[in-house]
């Protein structure tokens, strides 16, 4: 079972800190935690998640933190629920109640350290750059353990769209971009050409290949593709054309989530 560990990280060898781990969260799975209730309580979390993820809400809640935060205070919500009727008067005492009753809930969701912990879930292209790195390097079976592998791999399918492919965030259309890198990294965690959940690496390529295969990908998604990947003799760096850009908008180049030196392939 996933735990959340607030503000730790001194034994670490390779964490650093100004601020004592202050705001720092880090999930570890403890094949021991959890009763048998608390277990089935995240089963059918997930579950819950997995069959309405076509719906309005696409991000997952927090529901695990939330479970283990509210497990921990031992939170019960003492105040009543306020029903506002259609074309009745929302009176004072209704809104003070209703914002009394999420000041409370909200607050027993505060990290110890006094922040409060939140899914970083917007844009699909965040994990795959990693299983890359790990791969290329050698590390991925040591840092990548078989349970990150499942909840990466989780995550991957949750979030592709019903066409088979993935969008620049989770609520996205299908873009090539995102659809090659969630691709490749499905394949580099184990999945075959047609494996993965409701057969999510065979959709994911058969929408690559609809849309003019992973040549067509941005040139960013290149980049990834060249470092072992693909041969760098393809490359096209247009530093000095990427640096007028951005001379010419006065902007400076630590701005941007994306640097100079972008690659193309001609």
């Amino acid at each position: 079972m996933w735990k959340l560990k607030i503000a730790e990280g001194g034994n670490e060898p390779y964490l650093f800190s100004k601020n004592n781990f202050c705001g720092r969260q880090t999930w570890e799975f403890d094949p021991d935690a959890g009763t048998t209730e608390e277990r089935e309580e995240v089963e059918a979390a997930r579950r819950r998640f997995w069959d309405n993820r076509r719906g309005r809400v696409k991000a997952s809640s927090d529901l695990l933190l939330q479970f283990q935060f509210l497990r921990e205070k031992n939170f019960k919500q003492t105040i009543p629920r306020v029903k506002v009727g259609e074309g009745e008067e929302v009176t004072y005492e209704a809104a003070t109640a209703a914002l009394r009753r999420s000041i409370r809930f909200f607050g027993a969701l505060q990290a110890s350290d006094g922040h409060w912990c939140a899914e970083n879930c917007g844009v699909n292209f965040y994990t795959p750059p990693m299983v890359f790195a790990l791969y290329i390097t050698g590390h991925l079976n040591t840092v990548i353990t078989a349970e990150h592998r499942k909840e990466i791999l989780r995550y991957t399918y949750c979030h592709q769209n019903e066409d088979g492919g993935w969008g620049l965030h989770i609520e996205g259309h299908s873009m090539m971009f995102c659809t090659v890198l969630n691709y490749v990294q499905m394949r580099l965690l184990g999945e075959g050409p047609d494996g993965g959940e409701e057969n999510a690496c065979e959709r994911a390529r058969k929408w690559i290949l609809d849309h003019g295969t992973a040549t067509a990908i941005s040139s960013w998604g290149k980049t990834w593709l060249a470092v072992s990947l693909y041969p760098c003799n393809h490359l096209n760096f247009q530093k000095e054309i990427v640096k007028l850009f951005f001379y010419l908008k006065k902007k400076k180049k630590a701005r941007f989530l994306c640097g100079q030196n972008t690659p193309v392939i001609n």
